[in-house]
């Protein structure tokens, strides 16, 4: 198989060429572009004005926490306070809410451009099929799903940039989060993007394992994705 075809099948950095004993030039330039972006997508603020703004077009009310992590730089260097609200926070959610079945977060991770692009359309999909109040995380990372008091909170999430995708959101469902999990009592569906997994694939096989969580009350690696193919 040439060279050609094979990037016919992937986006990955396969079949680059040589000149000499380095790479093309051309290869060379995109692979610096493309970390770069990578670099960007994580040192990025989320924009949660504008945000907000395209989720009320589309129908979906929400609510913005804050991290422990006062500020990007803290949040890359501290990830433990990225994993718990700050008091502000917890004194909103308490006051706002009770009691609750069900819980969307969506926090910026390490992508915030994941969540800006992403997040909005996926919600679209999910929340006429499963309804739940939707919280907007700044600085916030998976295992602070745990500060929501929710039997089942399903987090959304930007992914850690690579070379080929700086902006892959990810989902991480987890049934009676709390502290002590690891990512063996998670279910997660990466690589939700325009090149990757489709925003109607992934809400296919998140309202499986919504339907299974709850139903058999647990979540991980016990709990299996076979929702099937979507029609």
């Amino acid at each position: 198989m040439n060279r050609e075809r094979l990037r016919d099948f992937t986006p990955a950095r396969v079949a680059l060429g040589r000149t000499g004993d380095s790479l093309p030039t051309r290869e060379l330039l995109d692979f610096q572009l493309a970390h770069a972006r990578a670099r960007d997508a994580v040192h990025a603020q989320l924009d949660v004005p504008g945000l907000r703004l395209d989720w009320k077009a589309r129908g979906i009310d929400s609510i913005v926490v804050h991290s422990a992590a006062r500020d990007r730089a803290t949040y890359l260097r501290r990830p433990d306070l990225g994993r718990i609200l700050n008091e502000d926070s917890r004194a909103s959610l308490t006051a706002r809410h009770g009691e609750r079945d069900a819980v969307y977060v969506v926090a910026d991770g390490l992508s915030a451009l994941a969540v800006e692009r992403h997040a909005g359309p996926l919600l679209e999909l999910l929340l006429p099929r499963f309804s739940g109040p939707v919280v907007l995380v700044e600085q916030g990372r998976v295992a602070i799903g745990k500060a929501f008091g929710a039997p089942l909170v399903v987090v959304l999430i930007g992914e850690r940039p690579g070379l080929s995708a700086p902006d892959s959101l990810g989902v991480y469902l987890t049934w009676h989060p709390r502290d002590g999990l690891t990512d063996a009592d998670r279910n997660c569906i990466s690589n939700i993007r325009a090149e990757g997994l489709s925003y109607a694939a992934a809400a296919h096989k998140l309202l499986f394992l919504i339907t299974e969580a709850r139903r058999r009350k647990l979540s991980g690696v016990t709990l299996k994705e076979e929702a099937g193919l979507l029609e």
